[in-house]
């Protein structure tokens, strides 16, 4: 798909299909307002005659309008002019793009970000509409014999923008928009892969294949490199599995030599059966996502690498499969990490704790200026925040805040959670340091402690995406969340670095 910004007005605009606005009021935006000033009223009749009312998700396309340059002119319905927000800017760009794409129009001309949205600049309306185009044409077919594609695909978007905005500004939205989205795609490509195709080897082939393409530095550990380092809970997750694990390591180097690194770690189970605590079988299918952490750092080093940030960024992705067997960690079993501490297993399906404690005090060696990870980790969280807000912990409050604000801007939002130490109680063993369940009541929160105590040298955030990172049922598939959360938290801390640079180098010509 391409994309381009033109400030051109709106009847002048040579396109297959121009899109503008009506709310329900029946009170055209500014674009479609010109459009029917050049057809001498015709809109407005149109809406006098009740052909459209303007209620959210409809649309009206029609031919030939006069006093147009275009083939069609698409008005989207945008409801209530009073509640347009976010969320009503975000389905109404979906809606354009699904309805140019079903129309067979080869290209499209969206004059949907000059909507008034509340408290938003033209740079989030660009940028949010290029995320959501991409997210609504998206389509997994890689695996099906025969594809479901038009006969003519939507190639090219184009966003028409007021004479008064700043081009500079609206070009730079567009690119980190591309940017976020393709980082999107690719979670969502590797999520969506079942698990006899997505393995760990495979992740660890693809992060190679991603490194090459955008001059990452790559490494895998493979099982010996981590028996040398006493990786041994995640070792113990990986015994039931006939696929060898991998630790995976990308370093982006974008910021200054002495700049401290912002640490990912993602969770990469690429099957989780529960082990010996199996799963029951119903939609046990959708534990193909429980790598979905690990996808997302693939997604938001790809996003970082095409914006150029400049940051240094380590990925960490521990990444196994947790099946049952012979050879599998047993409840009871006492396994001693990285760090030294022990943990009793009371259940093996509290996997991703285990794989990310080691991974954890891996990213150590890095002298990381914060360390944030992303898991589906706990049905807790789908439980307590259902599959609108990313639960979020962490032990460091200005870190917290920071992602908050991430998730608000990106329009993937998450919500804070306690990480008080009197939930560390329901951790206790008899036998071990800690125990790697705490019990029924705030899994989330239990889970989070946990993995706290790994956590304790550095700023540290943990982001649990169980009910945010897909959507299961008939519409089965990979949000890309929390790769837009994860993008805008690295936008924020670059926009920093750069103040710093500048500020440094002022500095220096006074000195």
């Amino acid at each position: 798909m391409e994309f381009s910004i033109k400030s051109s007005s709106p009847e002048k605009q040579r396109s297959a299909c121009i899109v503008v606005g009506v709310f329900e009021e029946r009170a055209l935006s500014a674009a479609a307002a010109v459009i029917d000033k050049a057809a001498k009223k015709y809109l407005t009749e149109l809406l006098k005659r009740g052909d459209m009312e303007g209620k959210a998700g409809t649309t009206l396309l029609l031919h030939n309008v006069p006093g147009t340059l275009a083939d069609r002119v698409l008005l989207v319905g945008l409801g209530k002019n009073k509640d347009f927000g976010e969320k009503a800017y975000r389905n109404a760009i979906a809606t354009a793009a699904r309805t140019l794409h079903e129309t067979g129009a080869t290209d499209g001309t969206l004059y949907l970000p000059e909507l008034p949205v509340k408290k938003r600049e033209i740079a989030w309306c660009i940028r949010q509409a290029v995320i959501v185009a991409l997210d609504t044409l998206y389509r997994f077919d890689q695996l099906k014999s025969k594809k479901d594609n038009p006969p003519r695909p939507l190639c090219k978007l184009t966003f028409g923008v007021s004479r008064g905005d700043d081009m500079a500004i609206a070009e730079a939205a567009l690119g980190e928009g591309y940017a976020i989205a393709e980082g999107q795609k690719l979670m969502k490509d590797l999520a969506n892969l079942p698990g006899n195709h997505c393995t760990p080897s495979y992740l660890a082939e693809q992060a190679l294949v991603l490194g090459k393409e955008l001059g990452l530095g790559v490494e895998v550990l493979e099982r010996a490199d981590m028996e040398k380092l006493g990786m041994n809970t995640l070792l113990a997750v990986a015994q039931g599995s006939h696929q060898p694990p991998k630790l995976i390591i990308f370093k982006y180097n974008g910021g200054t030599k002495t700049a401290k690194p912002v640490v990912l770690v993602g969770k990469g189970i690429t099957f989780d059966t529960g082990g010996i605590s199996l799963k029951p079988a119903p939609e046990m299918d959708e534990m193909k996502y429980d790598m979905s952490g690990a996808a997302s750092v693939f997604g938001a080093l790809k996003a970082a690498s095409l914006m150029r940030l400049p940051l240094n960024i380590i990925g960490i992705v521990p990444s196994t499969e947790n099946m049952p067997g012979g050879a599998a960690i047993k409840p009871g079993d006492v396994i001693t990490s990285m760090s030294g501490q022990t943990v009793e297993i009371l259940n093996t399906d509290a996997e991703g704790r285990l794989i990310l404690c080691d991974a954890l005090t891996y990213a150590e060696r890095f002298d990381p200026a914060c360390v944030v990870d992303v898991a589906t980790l706990t049905g807790a969280c789908v439980v307590a925040l259902g599959n609108v807000a990313t639960g979020l912990l962490a032990n460091d409050d200005g870190l917290a805040r920071e992602l908050l604000d991430a998730g608000q801007d990106a329009y993937d939002r998450a919500w804070q959670l306690p990480l008080w130490d009197d939930y560390q109680e329901q951790l206790k063993s008899p036998f071990a340091d800690m125990a790697n369940i705490g019990g029924r009541m705030a899994g989330t929160i239990t889970a989070a402690c946990f993995l706290a105590r790994f956590a304790e040298k550095y700023a540290w955030a943990h982001l649990d995406v169980a009910g945010t990172a897909y959507r299961g049922g008939e519409k089965k598939g990979s949000t890309g969340r929390p790769v837009p959360l994860l993008s805008h938290f690295l936008l924020a801390r670059a926009a920093a670095a750069r103040k710093d640079v500048k500020k440094s180098r002022r500095a220096k010509k006074k000195a």
